[in-house]
Parts: C-alpha cells; sequence; structure tokens
C-alpha cells in the first residue's frame, strides 16, 4: 500500500516538530536563548508530472473521471527545515555589574575552543587573571574595526589581529560598563567589548550553548553600532511559554490523528490479506 506513505510522513513531520517545541520549552528559562521554528512543505505528483496530466480532459465524461486525484494519494509531507526567531528578549535586572544585556540585534564576540562565535549570553565575570569572560569560560573581545574593502582584499584579513590578542582584561575594582560597552575602571577605560551586528541575521547558524557562528565575513555589517548594552541586566530567552504549550498539545493531536490514519490503513490492509486468502 503505496499510500500509506501519506499518513507517514505527515506523522514524521509532527513528530519534528515537537522536538523543535520541547527544545523551545526546555530552554524557556534560557539567558539569551532563541526559539526555534519548523517549516514544512508539501510534495505533490501533479507537480512533476506535467500540466498536461491534470488538465480537465476533453472527452465525454465517464463516473471514474470523476475520481481523478491528480496523484494526490502520493504526496507526502517535508520538513523543509528549521529557523530561529531572533525576537528581542526581556532584559531582567541582576544586580551584577558584570552581567550586560543587549537590547538590539547584536551579539558579543567570543573566543571559544572552536574559534570565534557569538552570544546573546552576557552573564559575565572575570578569570584568574582578570579577563572578562561569559558563564562558560569563553573570553570576551574587544572592539575591532573591520577594514572597509574586506570585500576586495584577500590580504586584509591576514592583517587583522589574532583573536588571542583581543582580550579584556579588567582587574577588578569598580566596573562600570556604558551603552556602547566601554568599560571602565574608576575613570580609566580598560576595554570595549566587540558587539557585532550582521547585515542577514538569519545566516547564522546555532552550535548549542546560546552560541551562533557566522561563516562570512562579510555578513558582518559595518554600519554604526544600533545594539545598547545594559549593565546589570541580562535578556532572557524569548520563548513564550504559554504559546509554545499550546502549539505542543496542537502537534500531539496532529500527531495521534495521523496516527488513527495509519491504524485504519493497517485495518483495511489486514481485512483485504484474510478476505483473498479464503477465496
Amino acid at each position: 500500500m503505496k499510500e500509506l506513505w501519506v499518513p507517514l510522513s505527515g506523522a514524521i513531520a509532527q513528530q519534528r516538530k515537537v522536538e523543535t517545541i520541547a527544545n523551545n520549552v526546555a530552554n524557556a528559562n534560557t539567558p539569551g536563548f532563541k526559539k526555534d521554528e519548523v517549516t514544512f512543505r508539501e510534495y505533490l505528483t501533479a507537480l512533476d508530472k506535467g500540466v498536461e496530466d491534470i488538465d480537465i480532459p476533453n472527452k465525454e465524461f465517464a463516473p471514474e473521471d470523476f475520481y481523478r486525484s491528480q496523484g494526490a494519494e502520493h504526496s507526502k509531507v517535508e520538513a523543509d527545515g528549521n529557523y530561529t526567531i531572533f525576537e528581542q528578549g526581556q532584559l531582567r535586572p541582576t544586580k551584577n555589574p558584570l552581567d550586560v544585556g543587549l537590547f538590539g540585534k547584536g551579539f558579543l564576540e567570543v573566543l571559544t575552543p572552536n574559534g570565534i562565535r557569538y552570544t546573546r549570553r552576557g552573564m559575565l565575570s572575570l578569570d584568574n587573571q582578570g579577563h572578562l569572560v561569559t558563564d562558560q569560560g569563553f573570553k570576551v573581545l574587544s572592539k575591532l574595526d573591520l577594514p572597509p574593502d574586506l570585500n576586495t582584499n584577500v590580504n586584509a584579513v591576514n592583517t587583522l589581529p589574532k583573536p588571542e590578542e583581543r582580550f579584556i582584561k579588567a582587574n577588578g575594582g569598580n566596573i562600570s560598563i556604558n551603552l556602547q560597552g566601554e568599560i571602565f575602571t574608576g575613570n580609566i577605560k580598560v576595554g570595549e567589548m566587540s558587539v557585532r551586528e550582521f547585515k542577514d541575521i538569519h545566516a547564522l547558524r546555532k552550535e548549542g550553548s546560546s552560541l551562533f557562528i557566522n561563516k562570512d565575513l562579510n555578513n558582518i555589517s559595518n554600519t554604526p553600532l544600533k545594539t545598547a548594552i545594559h549593565q546589570g541586566y541580562v535578556e532572557q530567552s524569548n520563548v513564550n511559554a504559554i504559546q509554545e504549550m499550546s502549539e505542543l498539545i496542537k502537534a500531539h493531536r496532529h500527531f495521534e490523528s495521523i496516527q488513527n490514519v495509519i491504524k485504519t490503513y493497517d485495518n483495511i490492509s489486514s481485512k483485504g490479506v484474510n478476505e483473498i486468502s479464503k477465496f
């Protein structure tokens, strides 16, 4: 029964949706988390057959012509992929002077064992050497102005300082951070956090632990920064737990309905085998 693939593909798609929503709900309290959504598309056999197969036949109609399905019984649902919702999360005060909440579309630039990554998780502290680090131990990088001819000048990339040369050292004391990300110890400026905005924010890819990777340097925007850095705040997840739970219930109900269809196909197949065996 080839038609069984139609509800089966729907069940697989709904399972993918359930997994995505469950991950969103699990991270509803994760600072800086951005929720995901899954998209689907329908595959229709008629689209591959061509127009001539779906036109109304120019002939005298027979009863069977009224039951033409145009190949719909062989259609299926395909998961087209996940995408991230980058809506702003609420800023929650923490009373920690090293915490920063980003209001805007920018990302903190940090150095991980896998290279430079970007995050909205602004729970910061000082390590044993006085370097500014995230709660996961990744060092925050200082601001670096990229050359305007980065698109055409290949050698410009090689002249950029290494990430290890861009660590921020605050050395404790009375630390203050302004809206532009400049860090002061008393009245002395000790560094400026690198906050990056992107031409196409959807080109970023999640890497786990609230980290994002940007694979194209040309995607980094060189326009004046529009993101404000708020000291003593942390951005919360942009997941609406009530809305996600509602979507989870709907997805489960759709999954159960599809299961009933699959059971019906199974019953029809069983009856067909049993009845044929009697002859």
